[in-house]
């Protein structure tokens, strides 16, 4: 009787848990989305997405917020670029190369990492990458490159983390029957487990785009925070999340609308992405 008790109450713990995750989907997807439809009408929704002239509190308005949307993807496209690679490889590493002494440590420090605040980010970049790149490329250091190695370091514990479980839930029959046939410690790797591994590594890119394309703080300190287009890596940013975090204290009116739409339109793009891995990943499955 109590057996029965206890299976029924975690059946609908379980069940408010999913319900409540559901919930939340929507009350965002309408409280994001009720504030920003009567601007978008009102302004016209292209004209928001194309405009290249962001100056809301000018006599005359104008909202456009293409710089941005251009400024959040190259930021992103870099950031990827940097730290897929990389995340990739250290997870093939961490399960398959790493002495068992060094993982002791590194693990951790991997772990670690995802622990450290963004803003901690954003002042070690100021610190270190900022000069650099300053010296490098010339200008003022806070451009496209300096926010991409950010993000790309930034997003490597998830892609490191979520790749190396998704390696070691490979099989070991499918290393063993590799190494079997006479295929060397690194083909039976690179060749079998960690394809065999790819649904459960594009998720943990996926992710880490999804951190790249969304980080605020850390971007503040690096990218430039300029609402124009960029003409070069080395030219300065603004991305859509920066655009709201440093305008929305002040904003009334129309101007609050603009930025609430922004945020709108950063969500649109964000489930975008993951309709578009999720067919790539389906598909890839169906082969």
């Amino acid at each position: 009787m109590m057996r029965d008790f206890k299976e029924t109450f975690m059946k609908y713990v379980f069940l408010f848990c999913a319900t409540l995750s559901i919930v939340s989907i929507i009350l965002i997807f309408y409280f994001i989305f009720q504030g920003a439809i009567p601007f978008l009408l009102k302004t016209g929704v292209w004209n928001f997405l194309s405009g290249s002239v962001w100056r809301p509190t000018a006599s005359t308005p104008k909202f456009g917020i293409f710089p941005m949307i251009v400024g959040s993807f190259a930021v992103t496209i870099g950031a990827v670029i940097i730290g897929v690679p990389i995340g990739v490889l250290t997870a093939v590493f961490m399960a398959y190369f790493c002495p068992e002494k060094l993982y002791r440590y590194a693990k951790p420090a991997i772990n670690l990492m995802a622990a450290i605040p963004s803003i901690i980010y954003g002042f070690f970049a100021l610190q270190l990458l900022v000069p650099l790149s300053r010296q490098l490329f010339g200008g003022t250091g806070m451009n496209i490159i300096t926010a991409s190695i950010l993000l790309g370091i930034m997003i490597l514990p998830t892609i490191i983390g979520l790749s190396e479980s998704a390696i070691r839930a490979v099989p070991k029959d499918f290393y063993s029957a590799s190494m079997g046939l006479g295929a060397t410690h690194e083909r039976s790797v690179m060749s079998v487990v960690v394809p065999a591994a790819r649904s459960g590594i594009l998720s943990s890119v996926i992710l880490g785009i999804g951190r790249a394309i969304g980080e605020t703080m850390a971007v503040i300190l690096v990218a430039g925070n300029q609402p124009a287009l960029p003409r070069r890596l080395t030219s300065g940013v603004r991305t859509l999340t920066t655009n709201i975090v440093l305008e929305m204290g002040y904003a009334s009116g129309d101007h609050r609308d603009a930025l609430i739409a922004t945020a709108a339109v950063l969500f649109v793009f964000i489930i975008i992405i993951n309709i578009i891995f999720m067919l790539i990943k389906k598909n890839k499955e169906v082969a």
